[in-house]
C-alpha cells in the first residue's frame, strides 16, 4: 500500500502516485484508452465532411474542456485529489482540439459537487455533505476560473446564439457557461440571479448528491422526487432564462420538473434503455420522449456503456434519432471527463459528421443534430 507520504516525497514520488492512481480505479478517467473508429472515409468524404462544418454551426451541448472545475478546486476527497494531481488541468489543449476538429463551441461545465465526490464500486458516489457555504465559495471559484478563460483570449463566453453565430464568424471558440449540479444555491432563490449575471445559461439541476432540488438516478435513488425548493428554482430559470438539463436526474424527480417547466428542457448526455441494454445512467422511452415533447434535446452521449467503437456511437445517434426525432438530438460529448469515451477528442469530430453523411443524413438534418438544436433551445429559453 502506498502510503500519503511517498505519494508526495522522494525521487520516486512521481512513479508511485501514478501507480496509486490506476491502484485507485482512476486509470479510465485519466488516460482512455483511444478506442477503435471502426469506419473509413475517403478524403473526399471527409472534405464534404468539413465543407458542412464550415457553414453550419458546431456545438457540444455538454462538457468541461480541460477541467477547468479542478484547478481551484479545495477539500477534496483522495481519489479525487489524485485525480487532481495526475491530470490536472489543459484547457489551451483541448481548445486547440475544438479548432483542429471545427467545433465552433461548447458548454462549458463547472461541477457544483466536486469535493463530496469519490470513487467507488459502482462509479462516482458523494462521500459526505457540504459544509454551511462550501458549494457556494466552490461555485465563485469555478464561475472566475471559467470566465477567465475568456479574459485571457481563450475563448468567447457566449449568452445568446446570435453570439455563438458570431464567434464562428470571427474564428473563434464558442464557450457557453454552464455548472453541472445545483447545490450552490444551498436553498437561496436569490443566488440565480447572480448566477444569470455571472453568464451562465444552462443548469443541472442534481449532480451525484442528493441535493435540496432533487434526486439523482444513480446510487440510491430516492423518492422524493423533486422537491419544493426544486419547483421554485426551475420557474425562475424559466423566467430568468437559464436552461434546465435534467441530466442525472432520477425518474420521479425529471417527471415532477416537466410538470413545472415551461420552456424547453433537455438532458444533455444520455442514452435510452432497451431490453438488450440498460444502465443506470440511460433514461426510459417515455423520458426521452417527454423531453422531446418540450421542445428540448437529448444530448448523444459517447460514453463506453455498450460500446467500444466511434461506428458504435454513430449507431447510438440513429437510435436516437429514429426515437426522439430530428428536432430532439444533439451532441453531448462530457469531454474531458467522461467514462471510457469511444470520442474523446474534439479533433474526431469530422469523423461524425462524415459517418452520419455517409448514411444518408440530409444537411438540414445534420445541422440540427450538429448544433442547430442547441441554438433553438438558446433562443426558446
Amino acid at each position: 500500500m502506498v502510503s500519503r507520504r511517498t505519494l508526495i516525497t522522494g525521487a520516486g514520488g512521481l512513479v508511485a502516485l501514478g501507480a496509486a492512481g490506476y491502484q485507485f480505479g482512476l486509470r479510465p478517467m485519466l488516460h482512455p484508452k483511444p478506442p477503435d473508429v471502426g469506419f473509413a472515409l475517403t478524403d473526399d468524404e471527409l472534405s464534404a465532411a468539413r465543407a458542412f462544418m464550415a457553414a453550419h454551426p458546431i456545438i457540444d451541448s455538454h462538457a468541461h474542456p480541460g477541467r477547468t472545475f479542478l484547478k481551484s478546486a479545495e477539500n477534496l476527497t483522495f481519489k479525487i485529489r489524485l485525480y487532481k494531481l495526475l491530470g490536472g488541468t489543459f484547457e489551451d489543449r483541448t481548445v486547440a482540439d475544438m479548432t483542429k476538429g471545427g467545433v465552433d463551441a461548447a458548454v462549458f461545465n463547472g461541477v457544483a459537487d466536486i469535493q463530496l465526490l469519490t470513487l467507488g464500486k459502482t462509479g462516482l458516489t458523494a462521500a459526505r455533505e457540504f459544509k454551511p457555504g462550501e458549494a457556494w465559495a466552490s461555485y465563485r471559484r469555478q464561475i472566475n476560473d471559467l470566465r477567465a478563460l475568456s479574459d485571457q483570449g481563450l475563448v468567447r463566453i457566449c449568452l445568446t446564439s446570435d453570439d455563438v453565430r458570431a464567434a464562428k464568424k470571427a474564428g473563434q471558440r464558442g464557450m457557453i457557461l454552464a455548472m453541472e449540479g445545483a447545490d450552490f444555491l444551498e436553498g437561496d432563490l436569490s443566488r440565480l440571479k447572480q448566477v444569470h449575471d455571472d453568464g451562465v445559461r444552462m443548469l443541472t439541476l442534481v449532480h451525484y448528491h442528493n441535493n435540496t432540488l432533487g434526486d439523482i438516478m444513480t446510487g440510491e435513488v430516492g423518492n422524493r422526487g423533486l422537491t419544493g425548493f426544486g419547483r421554485e428554482v426551475i420557474a425562475a430559470m424559466n423566467e430568468v432564462g437559464i436552461i434546465v438539463d435534467l441530466a442525472h436526474a432520477s425518474e420521479k424527480t425529471v417527471l415532477d420538473a416537466l410538470k413545472i417547466a415551461r420552456k424547453p428542457t433537455v438532458i444533455t448526455h444520455t442514452h435510452i434503455n432497451t431490453a438488450q441494454l440498460q444502465n443506470p445512467r440511460f433514461v426510459s422511452p417515455e423520458i426521452a420522449q417527454a423531453i422531446a415533447e418540450t421542445g428540448g434535446y437529448i444530448g448523444a452521449w459517447p460514453a463506453g456503456i455498450g460500446e467500444t467503437t466511434l461506428a458504435e456511437f454513430i449507431d447510438r445517434i440513429e437510435f436516437l434519432v429514429r426515437a426522439v426525432g430530428e428536432d430532439a438530438v444533439a451532441m453531448g460529448s462530457d469531454m474531458d471527463a467522461n467514462y471510457k469515451p469511444v470520442l474523446e477528442t474534439y479533433r474526431k469530430f469530422p469523423l461524425v459528421v462524415g459517418a452520419l453523411q455517409k448514411r444518408g443524413y440530409s444537411t438540414q438534418t445534420l445541422a440540427k443534430i450538429m448544433g442547430g438544436n442547441v441554438l433553438r433551445v438558446m433562443d426558446s429559453a
